[in-house]
Protein backbone atom coordinates (compact mmCIF):
# COMPACT_ATOMS: atom_id res chain seq x y z
CA UNK A 1 0.00 0.00 0.00
CA UNK A 2 1.68 3.16 -1.01
CA UNK A 3 2.43 6.25 1.36
CA UNK A 4 0.28 8.60 -0.38
CA UNK A 5 -2.84 5.86 -0.33
CA UNK A 6 -2.11 5.34 3.84
CA UNK A 7 -2.12 9.26 3.65
CA UNK A 8 -6.09 9.63 2.21
CA UNK A 9 -6.89 6.97 4.61
CA UNK A 10 -5.35 8.77 7.85
CA UNK A 11 -6.77 11.98 6.79
CA UNK A 12 -10.61 10.39 6.24
CA UNK A 13 -10.32 8.68 9.53
CA UNK A 14 -9.52 11.80 10.79
CA UNK A 15 -12.26 13.88 9.53
CA UNK A 16 -14.90 11.14 10.07
CA UNK A 17 -15.59 12.12 13.44
CA UNK A 18 -16.04 15.80 12.41
CA UNK A 19 -18.52 14.32 9.11
CA UNK A 20 -20.61 12.31 11.81
CA UNK A 21 -20.78 15.22 14.02
CA UNK A 22 -24.91 16.69 13.40
CA UNK A 23 -25.03 20.68 12.02
CA UNK A 24 -26.08 23.26 14.26
CA UNK A 25 -28.82 24.92 13.02
CA UNK A 26 -29.62 28.46 13.57
CA UNK A 27 -33.39 29.92 13.50
CA UNK A 28 -34.87 32.67 14.00
CA UNK A 29 -38.56 32.43 15.66
CA UNK A 30 -41.82 34.57 15.41
CA UNK A 31 -44.58 33.63 17.71
CA UNK A 32 -47.96 34.80 18.38
CA UNK A 33 -49.17 33.70 22.27
CA UNK A 34 -51.98 33.89 24.67
CA UNK A 35 -50.71 35.10 28.45
CA UNK A 36 -53.12 34.72 31.59
CA UNK A 37 -52.35 34.63 35.39
CA UNK A 38 -50.25 37.10 37.45
CA UNK A 39 -51.74 38.82 40.79
CA UNK A 40 -50.35 41.55 43.09
CA UNK A 41 -52.15 41.68 47.04
CA UNK A 42 -52.84 45.41 47.98
CA UNK A 43 -51.39 45.31 51.38
CA UNK A 44 -53.44 47.90 53.28
CA UNK A 45 -56.74 46.52 51.40
CA UNK A 46 -55.73 42.50 51.26
CA UNK A 47 -57.81 43.04 47.95
CA UNK A 48 -55.89 41.60 44.77
CA UNK A 49 -54.24 43.13 41.41
CA UNK A 50 -54.59 40.46 38.43
CA UNK A 51 -53.31 40.75 35.25
CA UNK A 52 -55.50 41.07 32.72
CA UNK A 53 -55.02 38.12 30.08
CA UNK A 54 -55.13 37.82 26.30
CA UNK A 55 -52.91 37.97 23.15
CA UNK A 56 -48.98 38.60 23.29
CA UNK A 57 -45.92 38.22 20.97
CA UNK A 58 -42.46 37.38 21.33
CA UNK A 59 -39.16 36.62 19.41
CA UNK A 60 -36.60 34.03 19.83
CA UNK A 61 -33.31 34.02 18.26
CA UNK A 62 -31.82 30.21 18.79
CA UNK A 63 -27.95 29.49 18.14
CA UNK A 64 -27.11 25.85 17.25
CA UNK A 65 -24.43 24.37 19.60
CA UNK A 66 -24.43 20.89 18.86
CA UNK A 67 -27.60 18.60 17.25
CA UNK A 68 -29.47 18.88 19.95
CA UNK A 69 -28.89 21.94 22.20
CA UNK A 70 -29.14 25.53 21.21
CA UNK A 71 -28.44 29.01 23.02
CA UNK A 72 -31.55 30.86 22.91
CA UNK A 73 -32.22 34.90 23.25
CA UNK A 74 -35.73 35.71 24.13
CA UNK A 75 -38.43 37.96 24.34
CA UNK A 76 -42.25 38.39 24.57
CA UNK A 77 -44.58 41.08 25.76
CA UNK A 78 -48.16 41.87 26.18
CA UNK A 79 -49.89 45.17 26.64
CA UNK A 80 -52.92 45.02 29.15
CA UNK A 81 -53.68 46.08 32.46
CA UNK A 82 -53.54 45.64 36.11
CA UNK A 83 -57.59 45.22 37.10
CA UNK A 84 -59.00 45.51 41.09
CA UNK A 85 -60.90 42.82 42.30
CA UNK A 86 -62.83 42.71 45.74
CA UNK A 87 -62.04 46.32 46.18
CA UNK A 88 -64.78 48.13 48.25
CA UNK A 89 -64.81 51.40 45.99
CA UNK A 90 -64.69 51.79 42.70
CA UNK A 91 -60.97 51.34 41.69
CA UNK A 92 -59.91 52.15 37.99
CA UNK A 93 -57.32 49.74 35.88
CA UNK A 94 -54.38 50.62 35.26
CA UNK A 95 -52.75 50.33 31.71
CA UNK A 96 -49.96 47.75 31.89
CA UNK A 97 -47.18 46.08 29.40
CA UNK A 98 -45.49 43.59 30.63
CA UNK A 99 -42.09 42.37 29.05
CA UNK A 100 -39.91 39.24 29.51
CA UNK A 101 -36.31 39.69 28.46
CA UNK A 102 -34.69 36.59 28.63
CA UNK A 103 -31.15 34.39 27.74
CA UNK A 104 -30.86 30.52 28.42
CA UNK A 105 -31.31 27.02 25.92
CA UNK A 106 -33.43 24.81 24.23
CA UNK A 107 -32.50 20.98 23.96
CA UNK A 108 -34.53 18.92 21.69
CA UNK A 109 -35.09 15.30 22.35
CA UNK A 110 -34.36 14.23 18.56
CA UNK A 111 -32.47 16.46 17.45
CA UNK A 112 -32.51 20.55 17.03
CA UNK A 113 -35.46 21.47 14.00
CA UNK A 114 -37.25 18.56 14.70
CA UNK A 115 -39.75 16.96 17.47
CA UNK A 116 -40.34 17.54 21.59
CA UNK A 117 -38.27 19.97 22.84
CA UNK A 118 -37.55 21.79 26.58
CA UNK A 119 -36.49 25.53 26.92
CA UNK A 120 -35.35 27.96 30.04
CA UNK A 121 -34.00 30.97 30.47
CA UNK A 122 -33.22 33.64 33.05
CA UNK A 123 -33.43 37.41 32.80
CA UNK A 124 -35.55 40.28 33.54
CA UNK A 125 -39.48 41.74 33.60
CA UNK A 126 -40.20 45.07 32.69
CA UNK A 127 -43.81 46.61 34.12
CA UNK A 128 -43.92 49.65 32.30
CA UNK A 129 -47.49 51.32 32.70
CA UNK A 130 -48.92 53.68 30.73
CA UNK A 131 -51.00 55.79 32.57
CA UNK A 132 -49.56 59.22 34.26
CA UNK A 133 -48.36 59.44 37.69
CA UNK A 134 -47.35 55.57 37.47
CA UNK A 135 -43.26 54.72 37.17
CA UNK A 136 -42.36 51.63 35.94
CA UNK A 137 -40.49 48.94 37.35
CA UNK A 138 -37.66 45.88 36.37
CA UNK A 139 -37.39 42.76 37.85
CA UNK A 140 -35.48 39.25 37.97
CA UNK A 141 -37.06 36.43 36.41
CA UNK A 142 -36.84 33.09 35.08
CA UNK A 143 -38.57 31.11 32.53
CA UNK A 144 -39.80 27.26 31.72
CA UNK A 145 -41.47 26.00 28.77
CA UNK A 146 -42.00 22.83 26.74
CA UNK A 147 -42.93 22.60 22.97
CA UNK A 148 -42.86 20.59 19.68
CA UNK A 149 -41.30 21.47 16.17
CA UNK A 150 -42.61 20.45 13.12
CA UNK A 151 -40.48 20.77 9.98
CA UNK A 152 -42.47 22.54 7.00
CA UNK A 153 -40.83 23.03 4.24
CA UNK A 154 -37.09 24.29 3.36
CA UNK A 155 -35.69 26.59 5.71
CA UNK A 156 -38.92 26.89 7.65
CA UNK A 157 -40.78 25.10 10.17
CA UNK A 158 -43.72 25.37 13.12
CA UNK A 159 -43.19 25.49 16.87
CA UNK A 160 -46.00 25.44 19.08
CA UNK A 161 -44.95 26.15 22.94
CA UNK A 162 -46.16 26.18 26.19
CA UNK A 163 -43.92 28.64 28.69
CA UNK A 164 -44.47 29.58 32.17
CA UNK A 165 -42.65 32.61 34.05
CA UNK A 166 -41.53 33.41 37.52
CA UNK A 167 -40.74 37.10 38.76
CA UNK A 168 -39.17 37.66 41.74
CA UNK A 169 -40.74 40.83 44.46
CA UNK A 170 -39.32 41.90 47.32
CA UNK A 171 -42.07 41.16 49.96
CA UNK A 172 -43.99 44.56 51.12
CA UNK A 173 -41.89 46.77 48.93
CA UNK A 174 -43.50 49.42 47.24
CA UNK A 175 -44.77 49.09 43.49
CA UNK A 176 -45.54 51.10 40.44
CA UNK A 177 -44.79 54.58 42.54
CA UNK A 178 -44.45 57.70 41.19
CA UNK A 179 -44.71 60.42 43.99
CA UNK A 180 -47.59 58.64 46.38
CA UNK A 181 -47.62 54.55 46.17
CA UNK A 182 -50.54 52.84 43.84
CA UNK A 183 -50.11 48.83 44.89
CA UNK A 184 -47.82 47.62 47.75
CA UNK A 185 -47.11 43.96 47.07
CA UNK A 186 -47.30 41.40 49.76
CA UNK A 187 -46.03 37.80 48.10
CA UNK A 188 -42.55 37.01 46.57
CA UNK A 189 -43.28 36.18 43.10
CA UNK A 190 -45.20 37.07 40.49
CA UNK A 191 -46.27 34.02 38.03
CA UNK A 192 -47.95 33.91 34.51
CA UNK A 193 -48.45 31.11 31.62
CA UNK A 194 -48.15 31.66 28.35
CA UNK A 195 -48.70 29.45 24.89
CA UNK A 196 -47.24 30.26 21.65
CA UNK A 197 -47.55 29.39 18.10
CA UNK A 198 -44.84 30.69 15.88
CA UNK A 199 -43.02 30.35 12.48
CA UNK A 200 -39.00 29.62 12.58
CA UNK A 201 -36.84 30.25 9.96
CA UNK A 202 -33.44 28.14 9.84
CA UNK A 203 -30.39 30.69 8.88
Amino acid sequence: MSRRLLALLALAALALPAAAQPKADNYVTAYAGYRFGGSLTDVATQDSWEASEGSATAVALDLGIDGQTQYQFFVSRRSGALQPTGFLAPVTDIALAITYLHFGGTYFLEQVGRGPYLAGGLGLTHFDPRDAGFSSETRFSLSFGAGFMLPLAGRVALKLEGRAYATLVDSGTSFLCSGGCVVQIQGDTFAQGEVLAGIAVRF
